[in-house]
């Protein structure tokens, strides 16, 4: 692995850490931003899931982008700085236009969800286009640790802001995003000087084709990402609540992001020895028994150990995620697919928010039901992957 390849690693854990960061600090402040602008309140997941719409869409074409940007530019830093640019100014603002009305609120909303694409999939795909192949799982996992970071330091972030006037973290946020973003210009620079591919192969299908390899992976991934969603966002709480009480949860609920940033390491070796595919379908398998056994704790011991393996497993499916799109996508189409992996995410990120904003979670009935939803898909996921990892249908998968 060379240098320019591990710093570039280690600059996109900061950009995404930042970035994500500005997300929790978004979801903290959006009900007083909207009720300020005349929004009710049962209408902000509303636009929560107009948010993750916009990225569904946004980031699989903002990945095709990037992979024409590369291709005719050979430079993707100036692009997305631009559109970070944009981004940033449309976040920077949002606190101080309430009082415009709901129309001028949704629409900065709008603008900084589409051009806050550009921070997903392109700085990603940039490992899967220069990275050495051996060195993508350890680097993806290095990119992703800023995710899992983020995700610890949500319930603490909720409290600290929680009093604080919205101009200033969202100032502050927009900020050092553009500080930050300003340096990927001379990252990639590096990255591609350094670790540019010598060898010729075909280029890959047109963007317009999607492949039997990419669906097969879209699918598996939204099932895995529901399964994600489903148990973190909506039950975890209330299975801490069975043992201990509200105040906790600041403490418990970040068990989760350090197993899934502790596994992602190990998992990226056995990445490379044992192919994507065997380590998204085993950990998925793994992942399923944790999250049953949540349900199944007896106590907070217990629980919690179930649900640090459960982020692990996590952990290990989302970083081998990235490693099985670069190779789908390889020579050309790693933008494509990072584009996919992330619209999968947010595809699975709306469908829990439906959930919620319809009330099926709330039902009696339905809840009973929607509890098992995370185990039956990663179960489900898991088992599938691992089959098309078989030699029996290795040729299906790869052609």
């Amino acid at each position: 692995m060379s240098k320019a390849s591990h710093r570039f690693g280690w600059y996109l854990a900061v950009l995404q850490l930042i970035f994500a960061l500005c997300w929790t600090i978004y979801v903290i402040y959006l009900p007083k931003l909207a009720a300020a602008a005349g929004i009710a309140p049962q209408a902000v997941i509303l636009v929560l899931m107009l948010d993750q719409a916009i990225f569904a869409v946004c980031d699989f074409f903002t990945g095709i982008a990037s992979d024409k940007v590369t291709r005719i530019l050979g430079r993707l830093g100036e692009w997305a700085t631009v559109a970070t640019a944009l981004s940033c100014a449309a976040f920077l603002i949002m606190p101080m236009i309430p009082g415009f009305g709901t129309p001028v609120l949704i629409g900065v909303i709008v603008v900084w969800a589409a051009t806050s694409s550009a921070l997903r999939a392109p700085p990603l795909m940039l490992l899967g286009k220069y990275a050495q192949k051996p060195s993508i799982p350890y680097l993806s996992a290095l990119a992703l640790l800023g995710t899992g970071l983020a995700g610890a330091l949500g319930p603490y972030l909720t409290i600290t802001l929680r009093d604080i006037d919205p101009r200033i973290p969202f100032a502050v946020a927009s900020v050092v995003l553009m500080l930050v973003t300003l340096g990927m210009i001379t990252a990639e620079r590096r990255l591609a000087a350094d670790d540019r591919p010598t060898s010729k192969v075909p280029p890959v299908r047109s963007f317009s084709t999607m492949t039997k390899p990419a669906i097969v992976f879209a699918l598996g991934m939204i099932a895995l990402a529901l399964g994600y969603q489903m148990h973190f966002a909506l039950d975890s709480a209330p299975l801490f609540l069975r043992f201990t009480n509200a105040a906790s949860l600041q403490w418990l609920m970040p068990v989760f992001w350090i197993g899934f940033n502790i596994s992602m390491f190990p998992a990226s070796i056995l990445t490379n020895r044992l192919g994507g595919y065997r380590v998204i379908g085993g950990a998925a398998l793994i992942g399923a028994l944790a999250i049953l056994a949540t349900h199944l704790a007896q106590g907070l011991e217990q629980m919690v150990v179930a649900q640090f393996a459960a982020g692990a497993a996590w952990g290990a499916i989302l970083m081998s995620a990235f490693t099985v799109a670069f190779a789908i996508g390889e020579n050309g189409g790693e933008g494509r697919m990072s584009g996919l992996l992330f619209s999968a995410l947010a595809l699975a990120t709306l469908t829990r928010m439906a959930a919620v904003a319809t009330g099926f979670n709330a039902d009696p009935l339905l809840k009973s039901i929607l509890q098992w939803v995370p185990t039956l898909c990663w179960a489900v996921a898991g088992a599938a992957l691992l089959y098309l990892a078989s030699a029996r249908v290795k040729r299906w998968v790869t052609n």
